[in-house]
């Protein structure tokens, strides 16, 4: 769970932006918004900066990751969705949409269990 939390943490402050240069057609959305580039590319910095906390002791912070799980899900799904209905959207299905399910699927796996459940 470390690792993981650590190398989607730093994905989320370097790898999103870095993407968006590489691969725009499966990392940014049409028309091209700056705007909105800045202000999603904030957003996951922030929430890599807390991954990265997050990854020194993931079991005192299974409310975030489990946050991380849900809203990547939700917001995967919901660009998926608009990639399916909007043709010149469909490469986002393997770049920044599929990012989000497995980084989801993976920490939702990985998640630490509570040892007061059982």
């Amino acid at each position: 769970m470390r690792s993981s939390l650590l190398v989607f943490g730093l994905f989320c402050i370097f790898g999103i932006y870095t993407m968006m240069i590489i691969w725009p057609g499966g990392w940014t959305w049409e028309p091209r918004q700056p705007e909105y580039e800045q202000m999603i590319l904030g957003i996951y910095v922030v929430l890599g900066t807390f991954m990265v906390i997050a990854s020194r002791k993931p079991e005192s912070h299974r409310l975030f990751i489990r946050f991380v799980v849900w809203s990547s899900l939700i917001h995967g799904g919901i660009m998926a969705t608009q990639a399916f209905l909007d043709s010149t959207e469909r490469a986002n299905q393997f770049g920044d949409v599929l990012a989000l399910f497995l980084m989801a699927g993976v920490l939702a796996y990985l998640m630490p269990r509570d040892c007061s459940a059982r």
